[in-house]
């Protein structure tokens, strides 16, 4: 355990030392090429934070093609720094097209940043297009039927050979059918019918019946 801490601690040692000179040299590029104040201290950082991000890209991401082109764009950018401070460039004359590079940094860092910051895992395009898959349904397919339901009982059918229910007539309407059939009968010649004793009575069929049978 002992040996591991320390040559972790060794390897951040070595990490922050290689850091601290890196963003010194940007630090005086960007100075050399008219970036003064704050504006010098902020290209090293974006740099830095580029290389960053394209690293992070190639643990995590699935465009490793993308992580690999911004990755190698910050490390230009970091190393020719450190060439260009080690003595091969004159930092009191500057070239146009070294300024023109440091001017244009911004913009490049700002998109490259934005690209590796913002891109999609493949598993999660997998998962989206999976989901809108399964949300889409096909019109052409028909409709599942509906579970048959169980035969109703069939309802009992009255014979002709059973008697009808016995309907219970009050006397005294008894009397009357009588009495209406009588001027029916003294009036036509003929002995009333069942239709014509429910019209005169106003009762429903199976009383005028039961009256009929009484009379």
């Amino acid at each position: 355990m002992r040996a591991l801490l320390a040559r972790v601690d060794a390897v951040l040692v070595q990490a922050v030392i290689a850091a601290a000179l890196s963003f010194a040299h940007l630090h005086d590029i960007a100075l050399a090429a008219g970036q003064d104040g704050w504006k010098a201290w902020a290209y090293p950082v974006s740099v830095d934070l580029l290389l960053v991000a394209a690293w992070r890209q190639l643990r995590t991401g699935d465009a490793k093609a993308s992580g690999w082109c911004w990755f190698g764009i910050a490390l230009t950018a970091s190393l020719g720094a450190n060439v260009a401070t080690a003595g091969l460039l004159d930092l009191d004359d500057v070239p146009a097209w070294l300024r023109i590079l440091v001017a244009g940094w911004p913009a490049v860092a700002f998109l490259g940043g934005t690209l590796l910051a913002h891109s999609v895992p493949k598993a999660v395009e997998d998962l989206d297009s999976a989901t809108e898959d399964a949300g889409q349904v096909d019109d052409t397919e028909p409709a599942p039927e509906p579970p048959a339901l169980p035969a109703a009982d069939p309802a009992p059918v009255q014979t002709a050979t059973s008697a009808p229910p016995a309907v219970s007539v009050p006397a005294a309407l008894v009397e009357h059918a009588r009495k209406v059939a009588a001027e029916h009968h003294t009036r036509t010649g003929a002995v009333i019918d069942t239709p014509t004793l429910r019209a005169r009575l106003g009762v429903p069929a199976p009383m005028a019946e039961a009256i009929a049978a009484q009379i």
